[in-house]
């Protein structure tokens, strides 16, 4: 795992050892990237399901103003640390150590709202849809924000849900990149 652009490109993140941990790969992470090309740029980022905060600290890197990692994995927490700290972004980021769901209750308590929210959960075990209504109940994003999710095949997404409009997909072996934008409230039930 390295960082693939911007100002710690090429530096090496720290990986688990073990298979508790699936990182995004440098290929899709890449794609991932790519697709959003200078979308990243000042914005606020929301990475859930971070890991070992691979995506995020890439958005960090391509000069994204703040990236808030939600995990609670000890391990893959330790691991965002050190990672951040290696690349020299610790006072740009925020770890948040709860479970996502609860996570982003919190954020909306606390007045939150992203830009840019990533989202690469364990594939197949109905996080996705979990989180998804989740967002729809909580407002910590705005007409415009784009949502990227990471997900296998047999685990396909629906065209809209609430307020986010699938606007790209793209296939990468078993995985399948899908980039969401939110709509207006207005344009929720059409």
């Amino acid at each position: 795992m390295r960082i693939i652009s911007g100002t710690s490109r090429g530096r090496r993140l720290a990986t688990p050892t073990g298979h508790a941990l699936r990182p995004t790969s440098d290929r899709v992470k890449e794609s991932i990237f790519n697709i959003l090309g200078e979308e990243v740029e000042g914005k606020v980022v929301l990475d859930l399901f971070a890991g070992i905060g691979n995506l995020g600290i890439e958005a960090l890197s391509r000069g994204a103003k703040k990236t808030f990692f939600v995990e609670r994995a000890r391990e893959a927490l330790r691991m965002i640390q050190r990672n951040l700290l290696q690349c020299g972004f610790s006072g740009q980021a925020e770890i948040i150590p709860k479970e996502v769901n609860r996570a982003i209750g919190i954020l909306e308590a606390s007045g939150e709202s992203f830009d840019l929210i990533l989202m690469d959960p364990p594939y197949e075990k109905g996080w996705i849809q979990r989180t998804l209504v989740k967002l729809n109940n909580h407002n910590i994003y705005h007409e415009g924000s784009v949502l990227v999710i990471e997900h296998g095949r047999r685990e396909p997404l629906p065209q809209k849900t609430g307020r986010w409009a699938v606007i790209k997909q793209r296939t990468i072996g078993d995985t399948i990149i899908s980039i969401l934008q939110a709509v207006a409230d207005s344009q929720e039930d059409k």
